[in-house]
């Protein structure tokens, strides 16, 4: 972002509730006023001539000073701030510390997110999973398999909790024991669609909602394509599972090349109308997404250990690979072998992500989907 933020404390967000949801002034503006007032607090106080005066000298509209002085006419800071805590809503803006780092390298991010839950991991890797909504089997299954496998290597998986190949793949990440964040074209406090129901209080529960529209705000066609620069913009790749040649995820993908981020879609046979559109991708350039592991091993820079190199290892990879049998195992029946031989207790999604690396560096090999054995 071109303009400076200052960074907040927990104090200013109530001002900064108070500064987003004054209407007509929307992120581009505050971000310019903030540039020149430093935080929402200063800009509450400001007197009201002194507040012109900046106006004028940075060119922006005169209306604006009345807009803002009517907003503290009319709005209880605190009080407001407060119900919305109460709603189990939380609210995070520029400058402060929960809000994401990934957005902050595009050129048009939000203000402020509400959120229900929690927000991303800023130092885990994360991965949007998007695609048809009327999927096929095939899009459903790589779409389970895709959540599943990154969520047990550790990824975050972002989405637009839509039906079919989002809401799949964030329910199989979520059943891993992973974290999934769904990104809402309406606000946090509304679920849509109204059959993801069980999607939505899971995502609150274990992973996170986010959207920049208020609560209260419903879902309606024109909020669906600004919101889809959230999701590319939180994720670190983008992976097409299905989509036809026009198709909304298509914007998606279109948002995550403007932002730099690298996209990957799945091949399917070309006489399909749900691949025809990630084959175009394919032959436009896209990555290709054969399996997980391939993906994990060449985003996560796990494949940079040297091949066979022992003395690289952890105390904890040596422990797995002194468990690993000649007859392939499930992830489950190697998690007690560590248990009972050497007391070490290990996470499933932990474990799942220390296999795969030890896959990639040839040091076990992986049969399946969550089988392994020595090399």
């Amino acid at each position: 972002m071109k303009e400076q933020i200052t960074s907040l404390e927990e104090c200013e967000l109530p001002y900064a509730y108070w500064l987003y949801n004054i209407a007509g002034v929307g992120s581009k503006t505050i971000v310019r006023l903030l540039a020149q007032v430093k935080t929402p607090q200063i800009l509450y106080h400001l007197p009201e001539k002194e507040l012109e005066l900046i106006l004028k000298q940075n060119r922006m509209t005169p209306n604006l000073a009345k807009r803002i002085i009517d907003a503290k006419q009319h709005w209880d800071v605190q009080g407001a701030y407060r119900r919305l805590l109460e709603r189990k809503i939380k609210f995070t803006c520029l400058g402060h510390s929960d809000y994401p780092d990934r957005l902050l390298q595009i050129p048009d991010a939000p203000y402020g997110i509400y959120y229900r839950g929690k927000l991303p991991d800023k130092n885990k890797p994360t991965a949007a999973i998007i695609g048809a909504r009327s999927c096929s089997e095939y899009g459903k299954h790589m779409a389970q398999r895709f959540g599943r496998e990154f969520a047990m290597a550790g990824m975050q998986i972002i989405s637009g909790m839509a039906r079919g190949i989002d809401g799949i793949g964030q329910n199989a990440a979520l059943a891993a024991g992973g974290y999934s964040l769904g990104v809402m074209g309406c606000g946090v406090d509304i679920c849509y669609p109204s059959e993801n129901k069980d999607l939505y209080d899971l995502l609150c529960t274990q992973g996170g909602v986010c959207s920049e529209y208020p609560p209260g705000t419903a879902p309606r066609n024109s909020l669906f394509p600004p919101r889809n620069r959230i999701i590319s913009g939180l994720s670190d790749f983008v992976l097409v599972i299905e989509a036809k040649h026009r198709s909304g995820t298509l914007i998606t993908v279109d948002m995550a090349l403007e932002q730099g981020r690298e996209v990957y879609a799945l091949p399917g046979r070309v006489t399909d109308a749900l691949s025809e559109g990630t084959n175009r991708l394919l032959q436009q350039g896209a990555a290709v997404a054969l399996s997980p592991q391939d993906m994990i091993g060449s985003l996560t820079g796990q494949i940079s250990v040297q091949k066979g190199s022992a003395s690289l290892l952890s105390d904890r990879q040596i422990d797995i690979l002194d468990n690993l049998e000649d007859t392939p195992q499930s992830v489950e029946m190697i998690k007690q072998r560590m248990l009972s031989n050497c007391s070490r207790d290990v996470p499933l999604p932990e474990l799942m992500n220390e296999l795969v690396k030890l896959s990639l560096n040839g040091q076990a090999r992986q049969i399946g989907n969550s089988y392994f054995m020595r090399e």
